[in-house]
């Protein structure tokens, strides 16, 4: 059997002697997962979407995430697009209207409806001509966005893919071009998973205190995007002070 190698934080190997937790079977377990969905996601990438459900392999997106992906194909197929990019996924995202990715968006200081503008002005005057018979597939870097969203979400601990993960991938792929808007909006990739992270603890927070009722469990209240922003706020505060001694070395 072949080995990998896994190297560890000197901090967190340090925890990991201590309390004895079995490395390798932690580690084989999540690699296991994260393989199966990636697979999962390169085999409907490389397929054409059912049209009744585009999403039927992706068993680990929530319900508002394959809501998006969802939206996102329809989309592609109405523009007539020889393949869904990543362009048609962070409409699909825009379209669901109430997933946690617009509400770190919104606390970042990025409007959906700015983004959404921005969208418009990136689609073709005229109608492309369309796939001549080919089967509508997920282009490159929109498959690339998605693997990333399972990565992120793997490497985050989740045991699911929600449209926070959905937006660090689209962010993360280099060659997208809703990657391309959401960083030229200032959606920096550090930034951004930062947000994600600090919108996850103020949604458990807001769900232990109970404001948010039952309803907390598929709807994000608005007070999220208060707390969320309550939580970047030295973040962001750190991250001008360290531009602003950069200065101009990095421009």
């Amino acid at each position: 059997m072949p080995k990998i190698n896994v190297y560890l934080p000197d901090e967190l190997a340090e925890a990991v002697k201590e309390a004895g937790v079995p490395v390798s079977a932690v580690c084989q377990r999540a690699l296991e997962q994260a393989v199966r969905r990636v697979t999962a996601i390169r085999e409907t990438a490389l397929g054409s979407p059912d049209l009744d459900d585009p999403t039927a392999r992706l068993t680990h997106f929530t319900d508002r995430t394959r809501t998006a992906v969802k939206l996102a194909v329809e989309q592609a197929r109405a523009e007539g697009a020889a393949e869904v990019g990543t362009e048609h996924l962070l409409s699909g995202m825009l379209t669901e209207g109430g997933n946690l990715a617009l509400h770190i968006l919104r606390a970042m200081e990025i409007d959906p409806e700015q983004v959404r503008r921005e969208l418009d002005r990136l689609a073709p005057a005229e109608p492309p001509a369309g796939p001549d018979g080919s089967p509508l597939r997920f282009g490159g870097p929109a498959a690339g966005a998605l693997e990333l969203a399972v990565t992120d979400a793997t490497g985050m601990g989740h045991n699911y893919i929600g449209c926070e993960h959905l937006l660090l991938g689209l962010i993360g792929e280099p060659d997208g071009a809703a990657g391309q808007l959401l960083r030229g909006l200032g959606a920096e990739p550090r930034l951004t998973r930062r947000a994600v992270t600090a919108a996850l603890a103020g949604y458990v927070h807001l769900r232990a205190q109970g404001q948010a009722g039952t309803a907390a469990a598929t709807h994000v209240t608005p007070a999220l995007s208060a707390a969320v922003r309550q939580e970047l706020q030295p973040i962001l505060q750190r991250l001008e002070r360290l531009e602003e001694r950069l200065g101009g070395d990095e421009r």
